[in-house]
């Protein structure tokens, strides 16, 4: 092939990639539509940790994220919203909704259901959904954490409650509990349609995991270490096709135990709370889940969060400092922080003696109503 010959080839590969580009470009469907809503295989039976209310209506959703991850969620409905007619099931006033996730590594069978069914209760229209990559929900590998795409999917969760047509899209409020407590502020940062925020028992889990428990591994030398055995591991996963996992709650449990860890084998690892989707109550997340954790701060931006925020913790929780210190970096009059005396962590995952649900739903209806 001469010089001539090969100029005209290369002319004609440009002319063929840009005219291609140009096409798509024409064609708005072929690379901005949202990536279609998979279809799962959904649990039919009721196997929540939980019992099942009488009060509202339970349906399964799905809705897709920006990452085009699919994911399920649990809808509750109060029964005793008017409807327009006996022949309708739309209530005659449009409702206030909250999306709810968490605890970290759990599944929406767990807490963040039993939040959303008692505040279904309450008159919210509420739906508890599977992170991206766990339980129901889908996305590959599993049992993936990230802070961006876990952030994410609230805002995705936001996206399909705006659209619902049972919900007022100017009403719409947010709840995480544990690691999700901290999840869900730095969405609210993000995502000013969420008019109010609860975070229940929080972890930050970027500062726990670049800082360890009590900041106590708070040194360069420290992360680093940390981010070389991540490293090797990615290469061990990599040559051995498969993602090693972390381990959920440690089993069996050692006599020796912080407290903080035996509250969690309670929870996670008896008729309580274990549920067989849930990674805490099984073999953990991915191992190199923890690495991006490492490097990405949530709260930056805290001061500039000007919707509501409600931060709801034990005093007695090992986590309790994570609670008060994300306050302190909030601004405005319409933040405020619910201290439950006596209260350990796991305590605000299921105990509805504890648990101040109505104050939760107080704040929230207050909030969403401005």
């Amino acid at each position: 092939m001469n010089a001539k010959t090969i100029i005209m080839s290369a002319a004609l590969t440009i002319t063929a990639l840009t005219t291609k580009s140009q096409g798509m470009e024409n064609n708005p469907n072929a690379n901005t539509s949202l990536a279609p809503v998979e279809k799962p295989v959904l649990t039919k039976e009721w196997d929540k940790v939980f019992p099942q209310s009488d009060k509202v209506e339970h349906s399964k959703v799905t809705f897709v994220n920006r990452y085009g991850i699919t994911l399920v969620a649990d809808m509750y409905r109060p029964k005793n919203a008017a409807v327009a007619s006996t022949a309708s099931s739309r209530p005659v006033k449009k409702l206030p909704a909250l999306a709810i996730s968490g605890p970290f590594g759990a599944v929406k069978e767990q807490s963040s259901g039993l939040y959303a069914q008692q505040l279904a209760e309450r008159g919210f229209l509420t739906i508890a959904f599977d992170p991206s990559f766990t339980g129901e929900s889908g996305g590959m590998p599993r049992r993936v954490a990230s802070p961006d795409i876990n952030v994410e999917d609230f805002s995705a969760a936001v996206d399909y409650l705006m659209n619902h047509d049972d919900v007022d899209p100017g009403k719409i409020g947010i709840i995480g509990i544990c690691g999700w407590g901290g999840i869900a502020i730095e969405a609210a940062i993000n995502d000013p349609r969420i008019k109010a925020t609860v975070a229940s028992t929080m972890y930050d889990m970027t500062r726990v995991n670049a800082n360890g428990y009590f900041d106590s591994e708070n040194t360069a030398d420290q992360r680093n270490a940390k981010r070389a055995a991540m490293a090797t591991q990615r290469t061990i996963d990599y040559k051995n096709g498969s993602y090693q996992r972390a381990g959920g709650v440690i089993d069996p449990l050692p006599e020796d135990a912080p407290q903080f860890v035996k509250d969690y084998f309670d929870y996670y690892k008896t008729p309580r709370g274990y549920h067989v989707r849930s990674g805490n109550s099984n073999d953990g997340w991915n191992t190199t889940s923890n690495l991006p954790f490492i490097n990405f701060k949530f709260f930056e931006y805290a001061d500039e969060l000007a919707n509501a925020v409600l931060i709801v913790h034990g005093d007695k929780a090992h986590s309790y400092y994570f609670g008060k210190d994300t306050f302190a970096l909030l601004k405005g009059d319409n933040k405020q922080m619910l201290t439950v005396n006596g209260a350990s962590h796991c305590d605000l995952y299921d105990r509805l003696d504890i648990i101040p649900m109505d104050e939760i739903a107080a704040f929230l209806a207050e909030h969403l109503d401005k």
